[in-house]
């Protein structure tokens, strides 16, 4: 079986370059006590690898083992089973909790499309037209720029709105900066930043091109707020989740002391200044060099890998989430056309049509995470979570898909039991 799952770094939440550019700094974190853990002499596991399916597990072990990540998962579900459940611990430190295949990963930009689906359950259930105005949802201003007016719900979805992070910056990631301009204290809320990206221009015609943005899913989390009245998690617990048996995600938090019972621990060599308040202090990145409550729709979920994967049944077939009219959404085409390579970014996602098939994949990456999950032809779909991203002298973290996909094709029997009874 011949793959085809481009892996494209414009799918990434947050590069490790946008995130030095945002203030911090690659910096060693051992007098903060986030040294890297001591490694040990094999990769622990736990959770179910049939015999079957071994050459998956020892693509894991092989990853996390090269790159010195201590906390890992793979799930891969067939024809809508989980036939896989991994969960892997690459350390000896007391630290670094037990895992289990249920362990609880920020899973960054994978969260946009969970937020999509949300989105488009609010358009099936009659509450929300994709195309109107974000502005006149949301009320905002547009005296900075009258192009505001023309930003749609769809344009949202597919990161054709107009904002472009490398020209004005990546808005979720200025906070010190925000707080000075608007001469309000930190933590910045999501208010000010609408109130400070308001009062700045467009970066572009929207709907003219593509431009990858954690901002305007911010916006659509406050969609969701505004056309359900309801709080954003609450809508995606109660009206995505719950239908599909999926009880354990939710949404996570900025600082160490409350992160969620049976989240790994998140590791990185960068540190920042500390977004949470006014000190100043210098942080290990992860725990608050960022606003995980602002990243919210954008990249601010806790998931497992078997969450994911079930979660991906919604866009399978037609359901108790979206109908058919809202799966053809999903994978729609934007209005600029498709990019060179055939791709597209439909809604949270990116899309590739090949034979009989229309794959579908993401990955996501915050300082101390990087993740990735794919839709692919034959019934194969997987999620996979770690605890690490790619840093400076770190092995390249994108040759992940290409050895999950070379080991598709050499599988001679896929297992039969379904291992979703046993995890949800």
């Amino acid at each position: 079986m011949t793959i085809n799952d481009p892996r494209l770094s414009a799918s990434n939440g947050m590069s490790r370059r946008r995130f030095l550019a945002a203030g911090a700094a690659a910096a060693p974190a051992l007098a903060l006590g986030a040294s890297r853990p001591a490694f040990a002499a094999t990769v622990q596991t736990a959770g179910v690898a049939p015999t079957a399916l071994a050459g998956f597990d020892k693509v894991l072990k092989t990853y996390i083992a090269e790159r010195g990540i201590s906390c890992a998962q793979l799930a891969i579900t067939k024809n809508g089973k989980l036939v896989l459940a991994r969960a892997y611990r690459y350390s000896d430190d007391p630290a670094v909790p037990t895992l289990t295949p249920t362990s609880l990963f920020r899973i960054a930009s994978l969260s946009k499309h969970i937020t999509a689906v949300a989105i488009m359950r609010l358009a099936q259930d009659g509450k929300l037209s994709l195309g109107t105005s974000v502005a006149t949802l949301l009320g905002l201003p547009i005296t900075a720029d009258a192009r505001l007016a023309n930003v749609t719900v769809w344009r949202l979805l597919q990161h054709t709105g107009g904002w472009d992070r490398d020209i004005s910056g990546d808005y979720l990631y200025l906070d010190h900066t925000i707080s000075r301009s608007l001469g309000v204290p930190l933590p910045i809320a999501r208010e000010h930043i609408i109130q400070y990206a308001g009062g700045r221009p467009l970066d572009f015609a929207p709907g003219s091109r593509f431009a990858y943005s954690n901002y305007g899913y911010m916006l659509l989390g406050m969609i969701v707020e505004k056309v359900s009245g309801m709080a954003y998690g609450s809508y995606v617990q109660q009206k995505v989740l719950a239908p599909v048996g999926i009880s354990r995600m939710r949404l996570g938090r900025t600082v160490k002391a409350q992160a969620a019972p049976g989240e790994v621990v998140y590791e990185s060599t960068q540190t920042s200044r500390i977004v949470t308040d006014a000190s100043g202090a210098t942080v290990p990145a992860p725990y608050g060099g960022f606003s995980m409550e602002n990243r919210g729709p954008g990249g601010g979920w806790l998931a497992s890998a078997v969450d994911l994967v079930r979660f991906a049944r919604i866009l399978d077939a037609p359901g108790a989430v979206l109908n058919a009219t809202s799966i053809g959404r999903m994978v729609a085409k934007p209005e600029i056309g498709v990019t060179d390579d055939g791709s597209w970014y439909g809604a949270g996602m990116w899309v590739r049509q090949v034979t009989g098939h229309l794959n579908t994949w993401h990955s996501g990456g915050l300082p101390g995470t990087y993740t990735y999950t794919a839709r692919l032809q034959g019934g194969f779909t997987y999620a996979a979570l770690f605890n690490r991203n790619e840093e400076t002298g770190s092995p390249d973290f994108d040759v992940l898909s290409p050895r999950i996909n070379a080991q598709i094709g050499k599988v001679t029997t896929w297992p039969t039991t379904d291992l979703f009874p046993r995890y949800l």
